[in-house]
């Protein structure tokens, strides 16, 4: 829930790197949790997120996005449709339902969870998931409530 302290995790991303949240807190850091690999929604919300990932930069936003699947559909993925920030690897789904993020069949809900370098939730928002908020919904949303200028 919004100005929520969040816990640390560490989780692998598709490259075998080891991911501990509050060491990448040196930005805002945006969780994106999507139900599955090279579907065709998530496909291209996180193919948005990675065309205006300098966007987000600008805005002291680190982009990372979550599910279930393994490091081989991760980099499938990321090769698929040129991906080039870190997925991360939740195979046993703690951290996606730590978060909310867990569907009623146990997939992933489309959710965006930003954590603030203070450790705090600034926003979130799960989405239907035939639908993804781009990245210029989620910037101007993040503006008009004052979560970025």
């Amino acid at each position: 829930m919004v100005g929520d302290s969040v816990n640390n995790f560490q989780l692998k991303d598709n490259n075998g790197n080891k991911f501990d949240l509050f060491a990448s807190l040196d930005k805002k850091v945006l969780l994106v949790f999507y139900p599955r690999d090279n579907s065709p929604v998530c496909s291209r919300q996180l193919n948005d997120y990675t065309k205006n990932k300098n966007e987000f930069y600008r805005n002291d936003i680190k982009i990372y996005g979550i599910n279930s699947e393994d490091q081989q559909h991760h980099q499938s993925f990321c090769a698929n449709i040129g991906i080039d920030f870190p997925l991360l690897i939740d195979e046993d789904k703690k951290i996606t339902k730590k978060f909310n993020a867990l569907g009623f069949a146990g997939s992933t809900k489309r959710k965006l969870v930003l954590i603030g370098t203070d450790k705090k939730i600034l926003f979130e928002k799960t989405v239907f998931p035939l639908f993804y908020l781009n990245s210029e919904q989620i910037l101007k949303t993040l503006r008009e409530n004052n979560v970025i200028l």
